[in-house]
């Protein structure tokens, strides 16, 4: 519970790390190598982003958003970028869509469930990855640029076509701390029946 309580979204990160890309590479491989997938799946695909291909990553998501919002407007969406480009990284969340269709064919009675089973699985994987990072000492938020963001991520990394990008970890050394968290009245959020 001290874990689950220690995770929090930290926007303002920054490269202050002890560790190796390599080290927290290995990190997040391990969390979602653990996390639990519907029929056993294993449908998480993880294309980890260090150095200057953390970089390309944010400067396309800047590049995608500056035709979509007006120029007056545009350097609160370029700070809020930049922020995530002071991390120390990105994981890019997939699922691979083969996976997804091959056991819609074969089990063919649940076929309508496991686009949303795989839905299930990458966000176990994110969140698996997301505590790991936190355990370590690292800050991170969840970005979703996706799908516009898609087609250039996919030509830049070279994503196979089947693997369907799903969320965007950004991590680094915590550079401050999250504020108070609300939590909405127990009252409206669950039953318990004895």
């Amino acid at each position: 519970m001290d874990q689950l309580a220690q995770r929090r979204t930290i926007y303002s990160i920054g490269k202050n790390l002890n560790e190796e890309p390599q080290e927290v590479d290995q990190l997040i491989r391990s969390a979602v190598r653990l996390s639990p997938s519907a029929f056993n799946s294993q449908s998480s695909r993880i294309v980890n982003l260090f150095g200057q291909a953390h970089q390309d990553f944010w400067n396309i998501v800047k590049e995608t958003l500056r035709p979509m919002i007006p120029a007056d407007s545009f350097q609160a969406t370029n700070d809020k970028i930049d922020s995530f480009a002071a991390g120390f990284g990105t994981v890019l969340f997939f699922e691979d869509q083969d996976i997804v269709k091959g056991l819609q064919e074969q089990f063919a009675a649940y076929a309508d469930n496991f686009p949303i089973w795989s839905e299930h699985s990458t966000a176990i994987a994110q969140f698996a990855v997301w505590m790991a990072l936190s355990e370590r000492g690292l800050g991170a938020s969840l970005q979703h640029y996706n799908p516009i963001v898609d087609e250039q991520v996919a030509k830049k990394f070279n994503i196979p076509a089947n693997w369907k990008l799903r969320a965007q970890l950004v991590f680094g050394s915590v550079e401050a701390a999250a504020g108070k968290k609300d939590f909405i009245d127990d009252q409206k959020r669950f039953k318990t029946f004895f």
